[in-house]
């Protein structure tokens, strides 16, 4: 079997500290996001958890980067911060509308965030998998499932994923016992968001650390394509972890 592509990458690409430990000196801000696609694989964009943005926008930020390179976008919080999820259809055909597919082939997985507080209803939260479609303007579309309570860590809440080919983010933050760190293959993908880095390591993390994840990508890797994201922790760090990850992984 072909491994699939592991991709590196971090938040957001706009982050003052950045300034000085990623971005080389006096960058322009209207290039970072360039220069950030030449050294990484993957954005995850937390903009579009709050507001929505314009088809000329998305359009803009695929002309930004490479072949290849791949964003990730938060769905909206009016479709995963509500009480019935599966009363959210219109919320979430607005944010399908909004006109992500101008990214193309730049269109990576959607992360479908829920609150801690949101525990698993089964037949609700399959109600809300019915509502999300496959396919947008002839791109297909990836949703991944990062949820916070521990009443998803479940086979039942599994079996729902792989039922209708989402991924269940593997979340892992040190600060934040008490969230599942589910992994399991329920899609032809895998979504992780890695949240320990430290800022009293260079590379965010050690390089022992470092060789575990790069381990556990190669093995998610045998199962389709991997996405993952230094996010949160030591945000200042968040580019050298992910550069130093790529390096061990040839890339």
């Amino acid at each position: 079997m072909v491994a699939g592509a592991i991709r590196v990458g971090i938040g957001g690409w706009t982050f003052d500290p950045w300034n000085e430990s990623f971005y080389p000196d006096k960058l322009p801000k209207t290039r970072q996001l360039e220069y950030a696609g030449e050294k990484l694989k993957v954005i995850e964009v937390n903009g579009t958890y709050y507001s929505s943005q314009k088809p000329a926008t998305f359009a803009k930020w695929a002309a930004s980067v490479p072949d290849g390179f791949i964003f990730s976008l938060k769905a909206s919080r009016f479709c995963t911060n509500r009480k019935r999820l599966s009363e959210g259809g219109e919320s979430i055909e607005r944010f399908l509308d909004q006109g992500l597919t101008a990214l193309g082939d730049k269109l990576g997985p959607i992360n479908w965030q829920f609150m801690a507080t949101k525990t698993f209803d089964p037949d609700d939260f399959e109600g809300f998998l019915k509502r999300l479609p496959q396919e947008k303007d002839g791109i297909r579309l990836r949703h991944a499932l990062e949820v916070r309570s521990p009443t998803f860590d479940t086979e039942e809440f599994y079996d729902l994923a792989r039922k209708y080919g989402a991924a269940i983010v593997y979340a892992h933050d040190d600060e934040a016992p008490g969230w599942p760190r589910i992994d399991q293959d329920t899609a032809d993908f895998r979504y992780a968001r890695l949240m320990s880095s430290r800022e009293d390591e260079p590379t965010g993390l050690s390089p022992e650390e470092l060789d575990g994840i790069a381990g556990q990508t190669r093995a998610w890797a045998r199962g389709g394509d991997v996405f993952a994201y230094f996010i949160a922790g030591a945000k200042v760090r968040n580019p050298a972890a992910a550069q130093a990850l790529l390096a061990k992984l040839g890339e």
